[in-house]
């Protein structure tokens, strides 16, 4: 496979690529965890893959420290790109944020740090089964 210049992509093509990426790894941690029927992996996935669960955990992240300086440039770099598309069932700061966190799961990937985009993945999933994210979402 022929290597992309990820810094030169921009925030929504970044996001794109995370999103599918994200979605992948969450459905193959559902699935390893036992769930079978595609209803429950359908309601448990939404925990981890909506808008509104993308920004508790990014509020998580930043509340925590998590991320690096670059990891957060490109975050901000899917945060703010110009998107054409509407928000489906959230407002538009969520989507934004979600936006973002695709975005930098993206680079993750893209620039080859498997180890740190497992290591966040693991994380993300502590988040969500802890029922840290059902906080942030009250704050």
């Amino acid at each position: 496979m022929e290597k992309l210049d990820y810094e030169q992509m921009n925030g929504l093509s970044l996001a794109y690529i995370g999103d599918a990426i994200y979605e992948i790894k969450v459905r193959t941690h559902l699935v390893h965890s036992g769930l079978t029927k595609v209803n429950d992996l359908q309601k448990k996935s939404r925990h981890y893959v909506s808008a509104k669960a993308h920004a508790a955990l990014f509020d998580l992240m930043r509340e925590d420290e998590y991320l690096t300086d670059e990891e957060l440039h490109y975050f901000k770099r899917g945060r703010n790109a110009k998107s054409y598309t509407k928000a489906k069932n959230t407002n538009v700061v969520a989507y934004r944020i979600s936006t973002g966190v695709e975005a930098m799961v993206g680079y993750l990937y893209l620039s080859g740090q498997s180890e740190r985009l497992e290591e966040m993945m693991q994380w993300i999933y502590q988040q969500v089964e802890n029922g840290r994210t059902d906080d942030a979402k009250t704050k």
